[in-house]
């Protein structure tokens, strides 16, 4: 990880001059913006948690905006979306550039729903840092724990901002030990609120030793005051602790410290930035947005402690001609590369495309590779995007977060690069789907439409699954919850115009094995004439969960010709997409082909595809085959008085309670129960509890199906097959 040495950038404070930027000798015309002086970063937290209201103030203060926008009364710029507006969530992650202090910091907006989790995971793949936000009554929610996990996955740097500080129960000292526990972050608190709840009036820095007032009004000026008496000590102390947290991750720091030196606040400021680059700690800030109080100084941080592109290590890849791995630093002179992370179908322009440059420069009008697909693109317009507004550019340089027209075989994890030196960077791995619905188009003219609307969503959304059953003849959906389909079918009927009927939500269940089984397979067909032959050996073994499906060739010598081992690979991959018990999918299981026989005249690869189909059916009903369901994690907040109603519920509905924990006034209960049990769940909470309690899902693994249950399912589909 580069020091703030090697950034060539200075950030003593928030108003200090900043040194020239890099020349850069290959270009005709000098960089858009300095490297130094960017920043890539996403607003990411829980629902509810206040995101799009940190981003909406952001923006407002850093001159974006001449309007406050907010999610309650549908103005939020952010959320543009109309289904976004009608329920005041983020669904989609909303791209915008924003300006402070002479750096350009680009703004990824995620969702906090743990339905569009892809939507987070495809942000925090290409983005250099992270703006954490917690609610200061909740603190650590179950959204929280999900996307710090994928933050830690990318080595993301973040910062934290402790919201609501004004609203009753606001806890701050709660909020950091839960960050320290249930997140295992080393919290650095950088700020102190002034006042709690109704009292909340702003913060004290505990890196300058100052206070700073905040009258609420969007246009005032924080006003420096002095800090309080009663908060003096405690603010000495926690300055004291800051410096030793510091000196136990930083040498620079904790060199002035064994030497008794006096530690000045631009020193500790580039000591919370060469930690925070390095993961070794988390600077925590306090605030309220909604209240406008704080936003000033969140921005001062995104700035002196959040990661340019430069500080980032440079970017792996793999060179696609020799299989050996590359990497590209993050410069306009080296091969071009960017990874696609989203793909929007936008009613206005057509298929946009959101990109990451990495390095190099990308130009509008300009041939590129896309190493994914193995083709030439041309690249359309290029536009930096504000929401769903757009502001056209001629070129994207390193670091920019772009959106591109003219793409047409380009997809989401898909890598773009130079046409003579073809790379390819890793792509974003997404869950799996956990929920399907049937759902049938209204009239004919239905049809045509739903099959193109039903093709550009599953572009956008790489979480949502679409697969057409042949033998009831209906199109099955998938997606990661019943909030995730909702909002499918909503922009299926009012953004795509498609009439459509919509079935019961239906599990996702999977199908595998728990025994060993070797079986042979034989298709032989005589009609006159050449016939059809394919005999194959197959041994089916269980492999541990999540690990998928793995295909092994061990013929030896000719049993098998070679150009047949890809027919029987094909077979028994498309018997697994269709299950053996139930239709489900089968997953985690290893087949290995090890012995068979061909015909010189009837042989053919539809001959081995058949046999290896079979080989697989019988393979499978004699391994002991299961089904498995998805488990979810479930947390309940509710007062005391409902404790025992929930717990009788949920203990009725298969749940098992994990551990429950006290909140002030409020109990958590921290469970894990299967998805099949869920259904309606948030309206049987709020009859329980007068609509007191609050709860959030995530799906957690598969697991094996109870054998009554397996067997119930199992004839439930074999009776729709029949009847």
């Amino acid at each position: 990880m580069p020091t703030i040495d090697g950034e060539r950038l200075s950030i003593i404070s928030s108003n200090v001059t900043l040194k020239s930027p890099i020349s850069v000798k290959a270009r005709t015309m000098p960089r858009s913006f300095p490297l130094t002086k960017i920043r890539n970063i996403g607003i990411i937290a829980h629902i509810d948690a206040g995101k799009t209201t940190v981003t909406e103030r952001i923006l407002y203060y850093t001159g974006r905006t001449y309007k406050i926008g907010e999610v309650d009364t549908g103005t939020a710029v952010m959320d543009w979306m109309e289904q976004e507006r009608e329920r005041g969530i983020t669904i989609t992650a909303a791209a915008t550039t924003c300006y402070w202090q002479d750096h350009r910091i680009n703004i990824i907006d995620t969702p906090g729903h743990v339905d569009f989790t892809a939507e987070v995971e495809r942000s925090l793949r290409v983005l250099d840092g992270g703006v954490v936000v917690f609610d200061g009554v909740a603190g650590v929610e179950a959204q929280s724990e999900t996307v710090w996990r994928q933050a830690n996955r990318y080595l993301v740097p973040r910062i934290c901002f402790i919201n609501k500080m004004d609203r009753v129960g606001a806890n701050f000292q709660r909020t950091l030990s839960m960050i320290e526990q249930r997140l295992k972050a080393k919290p650095l608190p950088v700020q102190l609120p002034l006042g709690v709840s109704e009292s909340y009036q702003g913060i004290i820095d505990l890196v300058e030793n100052k206070a700073w007032y905040f009258d609420g009004e969007p246009d005032s000026e924080p006003q420096e005051v002095a800090i309080p008496e009663s908060e003096r000590a405690i603010c000495a102390e926690l300055h004291q602790a800051l410096i030793e947290k510091l000196a136990e991750n930083d040498d620079r720091i904790l060199e002035a410290y064994l030497e008794g030196s006096k530690i000045t606040p631009p020193e500790l400021r580039q000591a919370l930035r060469r930690v925070t680059l390095a993961n070794k700690g988390v600077p925590i800030l306090c605030g309220s947005a909604l209240r406008n109080k704080g936003l000033q100084p969140l921005l001062d941080a995104i700035v002196s402690y959040l990661p340019s592109p430069l500080n980032m290590p440079p970017v792996r890849a793999t060179d696609t001609r020799l299989g050996t791995e590359v990497t590209r630093p993050a410069d306009d002179e080296v091969p071009f590369s960017a990874l696609a992370f989203k793909v929007v179908s936008d009613p206005f322009v057509g298929r946009l495309v959101y990109l990451r440059v990495y390095s190099g420069i990308m130009k509008a009008g300009g041939q590129v590779f896309n190493a994914t697909r193995g083709k030439k693109e041309r690249i359309g317009r290029l536009l930096l995007m504000h929401a769903n507004r757009r502001e056209e550019v001629d070129e994207a340089d390193t670091g920019t977060i772009a959106a591109t027209l003219g793409l047409k075989n380009t997809v989401t994890g898909d890598t773009l690069c130079d046409v003579s030196q073809p790379v390819l960077l890793e792509s974003i791995r997404f869950p799996e789907p956990v929920l399907s619905i049937s759902i049938e188009p209204k009239t004919r003219a239905d049809q045509d439409k739903m099959g193109e609307a039903l093709q550009k969503l599953t572009e956008e959304d790489p979480t949502f699954k679409v697969v057409y059953n042949e033998e009831t003849g209906q199109t099955v959906i998938s997606g990661m919850g019943e909030l995730h389909l909702e909002v499918i079918v909503n922009r299926l009927i009012s953004e795509f115009g498609v009439g459509a009927k919509v079935g019961r939500p239906r599990v996702a269940y999977k199908e595998t094995i728990t025994v060993p089984a070797q079986v042979e397979g034989k298709f032989v067909r005589q009609t006159g004439g050449h016939g059809q032959y394919g005999h194959v050996w197959l041994e089916l073994e269980p492999m541990k969960r999540g690990s998928g499906f793995q295909f092994v060739n061990h013929i030896k010598g000719t049993a098998i010709p070679k150009q047949y081992i890809p027919a029987v690979e094909l077979g028994i991959k498309e018997a697994i997409e269709t299950g053996v018990l139930a239709g489900y999918p089968i997953v985690d299981i290893k087949a290995t082909l090890y012995d068979g026989s061909y015909h010189e005249v009837d042989s053919s690869e539809l001959a081995f595809k058949m046999a290896g189909s079979m080989a697989l059916r019988k393979a499978v009903m004699k391994a002991k085959p299961s089904l498995l369901e998805p488990i979810m994690k479930l947390e309940v907040a509710t007062p005391e008085q409902f404790l025992g109603d929930i717990i009788g519920d949920l203990n009725a509905k298969r749940g098992h309670i994990e551990n429950i924990e006290a909140q002030g006034e409020m109990y958590i209960i921290h469970c894990f129960i299967p998805l099949a049990e869920t259904f309606g769940y948030a309206t049987r909470l709020r009859s329980l509890t007068q609509g007191r309690a609050t709860h959030s899902l995530e799906f957690h693994q598969y697991k094996k199906l109870p054998a009554e249950l397996t067997e119930e399912i199992t004839e439930q589909a074999v009776g729709k097959r029949h009847g």
